[in-house]
């Protein structure tokens, strides 16, 4: 049910690094971190950047919003000061530059599909298809385990990147697992439920396990917490206390 790391560096380096940077995955594999969970939504001009907020204003400074912003501006903009002197200049990536420097680098990742409002079936589908081509030779061979995983809140998006890419895995995203949880997952041909580990129970834990879907949390920050999930059934989550939790500590 569930072939990947069972911890996650979320947003590349956690507490110890500006989100969704370079510089973040190189934070996490300087803590031994091979597995990412990072976040990715599209420019003005239908190219996808890695970035976790649609407005200006906290990772990047300044007024504006990414669906307005042309790519070609966004990579200027600096994504590491807010955090720290020591990252001035650390720029927002392209998300084909990301996911390039992971394969180099040998991290697997958990592509979070996180459209900017009103472009949930674009920014699915051009995530969805970028994956593909970029991992075609492991989708070929079979190598399912070394194919990133999409997930979203948005089910749109995840239709669209099952329309465009059906060998591309995807898992379906929830704050806290809707009553219909099942039956949107069945929809998209999910192989896993990801969901906030503060909604999770056991029972919860237990039907979905039975339902023979993979499930992972988000974000574990406290080892007694990740073991306690662990327990109940859990087979990943992310954490941002890379410092406190290890890749190994599954």
């Amino acid at each position: 049910m569930w072939p990947y790391p069972k911890v996650l560096a979320h947003r590349g380096g956690g507490t110890l690094a500006p989100e969704n940077t370079i510089a973040a995955l190189r934070c996490g594999l300087a803590y031994g971190y091979k597995a990412v969970e990072f976040d990715v939504m599209l420019s003005k001009d239908g190219i996808g950047v890695v970035m976790h907020d649609p407005d200006f204003g906290r990772t990047v400074a300044g007024e504006g919003n990414v669906a307005r912003t042309p790519a070609s501006d966004l990579v200027r903009k600096d994504a590491g000061a807010w955090f720290g002197p020591q990252f001035a200049g650390e720029t927002v990536p392209l998300f084909t530059e990301y996911i390039d420097y992971c394969r180099s680098q040998g991290i697997w990742m958990n592509i979070e599909i996180k459209p900017v409002p009103g472009f949930e079936t674009e920014t699915g589908r051009w995530v969805a298809q970028k994956t593909r081509a970029r991992f075609s030779e492991e989708l070929r061979d079979g190598e399912q385990k070394a194919v990133p995983l999409l997930s979203s809140f948005s089910m749109a998006a995840l239709a669209a990147a099952r329309e465009a890419a059906p060998s591309v895995p995807r898992a379906c995203l929830f704050d806290t697992l809707p009553p219909d949880w099942r039956d949107q997952a069945a929809a998209l041909d999910a192989v896993a439920i990801h969901t906030n580990h503060k909604h999770l129970t056991p029972e919860l834990a237990l039907a979905v396990k039975a339902a023979g879907y993979g499930l992972f949390c988000y974000t574990v920050n406290t080892p007694e917490r990740a073991a306690e999930i662990l327990a109940w059934g859990v087979d990943g989550f992310c954490t941002d206390r890379i410092d406190l939790i290890g890749p190994g500590f599954a």
